[in-house]
This record gives C-alpha cells, sequence and structure tokens, in this order.
C-alpha cells in the first residue's frame, strides 16, 4: 500500500518543495556532479539500483542527489520511474561461472579452484577515520594506482566451489525445469506460499537492513541456521536475450552482480538415500555483500516446513523486507488523521465517564 499526499494549501506546497531545493542547495560548494556520484559513491547507487529492481546507474545517482542521499526514497524514485518503462522482453539465464571476476572468496576451502580473490574489499583495514581525504585533490588519484598490466588477462570461465561438493553427494544437484517460467511478483499478485522464484525476486529488491535484521535473528537463536560461506562472487556477467528477428542469442551489455553461495550446517532431506546439506543461494545488482549474504541465509530459512520463528514465514519476511512498502506506510502517519483521532478521542473520553459514574 503506498500513500501519497493529495490534499491541501497548493502554495504551502509548493514553497514546501522550494525548501527542499533550498537546503540541498543552500551551502557555498558547486552541485554534485551525478557522473562523480555514479563513480566515487558506487556502493549507494548500487544499493539503490538493487532495491529499486531497475539496472541504470545514472538514474541512481541522479535518484540519490534529488534525494540528498536518502537511500530508500532514492530507492522510491528509480522504482517508480521503473513502472513507467515497457516491457520489451526476458533476458536469458545468466551463467555465473562467466562472470568476470573482481572478488571472490570462500570461508569453506582455503584452496578453491581459481584461488582467493581479494579484490575492492575493507574486510581487512583497521576502522580509523582517513583525514588526509578531508584535502583530497584530483593529482591524489594518479600517486594511489600504479600501471595497470594489460597484456595479463583473467580467466575466461572459474567452476563453482559448490560443484565440488555436489560430486560427492553432500549437496543436492540443481533441479532445473526449462519449460517453466518464472513467478514475476511485478505482474503477479503475491499469494502464500510463493514458489522459489518468487522468493528470490522478493529478496533480490527487499530493503538491505530489514534482511539483515531478519536473517541475523536466525544466526543468534531465533531459528538454527548457522552457515558457511561456500562462495561470493562479485563481478560482470554478460547479460544475452533472444535476438526478435533472427532468434539467436546476441549479448547486449553486462552487468555488476553479488553473488552469494551458503552451506547450511542443517542437514535437508532431498529424496536421496542419504541426507545432504541446503544450499542457500544470493545474487543482487551491484557491489552488494551484506544483502547478498543475507538473501543467501533467508532463501534457507524459507525453506523450512513448519516455520516456528519469523525468519521461516514467508508472508512475515516478504512483507516486511520491501523498503518501498514500508516506508510508505511509515510516512502516512504524517498525514492527516483528524477524523479517526477524533473518533478515538470521543471512545476514550466515553469510556472515561462511564467509568467515573459506576464508580
Amino acid at each position: 500500500m503506498g500513500y501519497v499526499a493529495v490534499k491541501g494549501g497548493e502554495s504551502a506546497i509548493l514553497n514546501a518543495e522550494k525548501l527542499v531545493d533550498y537546503f540541498r542547495l543552500k551551502g557555498e560548494t558547486q552541485p554534485l556532479n551525478v557522473k562523480a556520484i555514479k563513480e566515487q559513491l558506487r556502493l549507494a547507487c548500487d544499493k539503490v539500483m538493487s532495491e529499486a529492481s531497475l539496472y541504470a546507474p545514472e538514474l541512481a545517482a541522479l535518484a540519490l542527489k534529488q534525494t540528498e542521499a536518502d537511500t530508500i526514497e532514492a530507492s522510491f524514485l528509480l522504482r517508480a520511474y521503473r513502472s513507467t518503462l515497457s516491457r520489451i522482453g526476458y533476458s536469458e539465464p545468466v551463467d555465473t561461472e562467466e562472470m568476470f571476476i573482481l572478488r571472490r572468496i570462500s570461508s569453506a576451502f582455503k584452496d578453491i579452484p581459481g584461488g582467493q580473490i581479494l579484490g575492492p574489499t575493507r574486510d581487512y583495514v583497521l576502522r580509523l577515520l582517513r583525514f588526509e581525504l578531508l584535502e583530497e585533490r584530483k593529482e591524489d588519484k594518479e600517486k594511489l594506482f600504479p600501471k595497470i598490466d594489460e597484456d595479463e588477462e583473467p580467466p575466461k570461465r572459474i567452476p563453482k566451489v559448490i560443484n565440488i561438493l555436489r560430486e560427492e553427494g553432500l549437496l543436492p544437484k540443481p533441479k532445473i525445469k526449462k519449460d517453466e517460467k518464472p513467478y514475476d511478483i511485478t505482474r503477479c499478485a503475491l499469494v502464500f506460499p510463493l514458489p522459489r522464484s518468487g522468493i528470490l525476486q522478493a529478496l533480490a529488491r527487499g530493503e538491505e537492513g530489514a534482511m539483515m535484521a531478519i536473517a541475523y535473528s536466525s544466526m543468534r537463536g531465533y531459528g538454527d541456521i548457522h552457515p558457511t560461506l561456500a562462495e561470493l562472487r562479485v563481478g560482470f556477467v554478460p547479460l544475452k536475450i533472444k535476438h526478435p528477428l533472427t532468434g539467436e542469442i546476441v549479448k547486449v551489455g553486462d552487468i555488476l552482480v553479488t553473488e552469494t553461495e551458503i552451506i547450511a550446517g542443517k542437514p535437508t532431506e532431498t529424496g536421496e538415500d542419504v541426507p545432504q546439506f541446503s544450499l542457500g543461494y544470493g545474487l543482487v545488482f551491484g557491489h552488494n555483500e551484506r544483502k547478498s549474504i543475507c538473501m543467501a541465509m533467508l532463501d534457507v530459512t524459507l525453506k523450512t516446513e513448519n516455520p516456528k520463528h519469523p525468519a521461516e514465514d514467508q508472508e512475515f519476511v516478504i512483507y516486511h523486507i520491501d523498503s518501498i512498502e514500508s516506508s510508505g506506510f511509515t510516512n502516512h502517519w504524517k498525514l492527516p488523521h483528524y477524523v479517526t483521532f477524533q473518533s478515538d478521542l470521543d471512545r476514550l473520553r466515553k469510556i472515561q465517564k462511564e467509568k467515573r459514574k459506576n464508580d
């Protein structure tokens, strides 16, 4: 449910809109450049694209500028824009083994095929303010980066860690139904229980903070899932579509994604003769490792047949991780509630009056 103000003094509303721009631009600095936001605030742009479910880095940067870096409001703007776009087709399934890898790690095994690639991460740095950035200049950027050897090419395909476990029979083999169409949550009403394709769609555009809170509840005791990170990948994957005229599969570009595969310590019955581990999967737009891990975590918890905890309940999780829905309902309390509150006042006064009369 979305709430938007539709009534009020026109002059006051227009002036309120002007004040927003005034407070955004009232300082002495130059207006922010959208290109600079896209390049230097990349993680914020990736967060907005993920929650808006629209891969458009420049528009995400524009939304951040317009909303003064309010990421939820920026996601709202970008998802609203997405709703105006025509649906011209569907992409082909992405093979993430074709990923041009920027970062790839595993906490399950030390030595993995293709090796561990740390890539861009703050996991190993001290959490200290770098005061030299207060006076950062363009010239400083050239000193930071050595000349890159462009002759060295990365491997074309790096096999998945989970394939090792599948070969040993410790993980179930994927059940692929080529003719089955994915559940489209943007065109179909949410009817529970959702198929896994619908759950993954909802998780992929969920709000990072909400997903982390619910996943964390299971990690620390309100559930019994304690996962191990089989593999986390960050990189560019090819986007392919079927050519509308020739019918051939053609590549139309590359998109940056974060993919996570976790192994749940809780064995699951899969119809095999012996129990196997559960596999959780997460894939989101851009570089967003926390959200991808939480998505994989919730993918496992939502497979619970008899849910006992919030993280295991489909309806609870899906309805409470959407930042657009939750922010809309939260913001609606700022709109007039005069009539309903007067009704509450009259009811309470009447109850108090009856209570005093009886006493």
